[in-house]
């Protein structure tokens, strides 16, 4: 449980670190931050989440093998477009 904690932290950390360097050519670091923050929140908690659960569903475990990782990135890959599509439609703003 504690991997896909650390798994879980480490996606979020690197998605809001990556946006955050990219919108600072934009606008101020702080701007920047919260705006990242606010973009990758649940959209990669939910994304890293969805994976955990199909990797523990296929392996019995948080046993990441070759043959985890195709359903993994499909169902990581269209998880939070629920939530993006709604972000749009409700905010006209995307997630990412």
């Amino acid at each position: 449980m504690s991997v896909m904690l650390l798994a879980m932290f480490n996606g979020l950390m690197t998605s809001i670190a990556l946006e955050t360097f990219i919108l600072t050519k934009q606008m101020a670091l702080k701007e920047a931050f919260r705006t990242a923050y606010g973009m990758s929140l649940i959209s990669m908690l939910s994304m890293e989440a969805a994976m955990n659960i199909v990797d523990v569903l296929i392996t019995g475990g948080a046993m990441l093998a070759w043959y985890t990782i195709p359903p993994m990135l499909i169902v990581g890959f269209l998880t939070p477009w629920p939530y993006n599509y709604w972000r749009l439609k409700k905010y006209g703003q995307a997630c990412h």
